[in-house]
């Protein structure tokens, strides 16, 4: 059975940081692209970054660029977003998918159920 699973989330203020993991299990992770994603209140889901660690390829969204980092353990099938000077309108809910764009990772179907994250001013 294909499961991915986020942790951790939380509160934070301004300016900090926190590390999200996307523990993979029922496939391997590098023969996959994985996308991390964000939907904040009232808003639709949008793609913040992608990694396929086969070739070592990373993109990020524009609004992320230079603060988060995205990277991978094969041997522990995990995907990590680190995350640094988190801004308030980084709140949300973040969601790891296999696929970089919310078209792909709604067609292929395998989303992990979310990690809260909440920054505070």
């Amino acid at each position: 059975e294909v499961q991915l699973v986020e942790s951790g989330g939380g509160l934070v203020q301004a300016g900090g940081s926190l590390r999200l993991s996307c523990a993979a299990s029922g496939f391997a992770i590098d023969d996959y692209a994985i996308g991390w994603f964000r939907q904040a209140p009232g808003k639709e889901r949008e793609e913040i970054s992608c990694i396929t660690s086969n070739d070592g390829y990373t993109d990020y969204a524009d609004s992320v660029k230079g603060r988060f980092t995205v990277s991978c353990d094969n041997a522990k099938n995990t995907v990590y977003l680190q995350m640094n000077s988190l801004k308030p309108e980084d709140t949300g809910v973040y969601f790891c998918a296999v696929g970089c764009n919310t078209v792909t990772a709604n067609m292929v179907g395998y989303w992990g159920q979310g990690t809260q994250v909440t920054v505070s001013s």
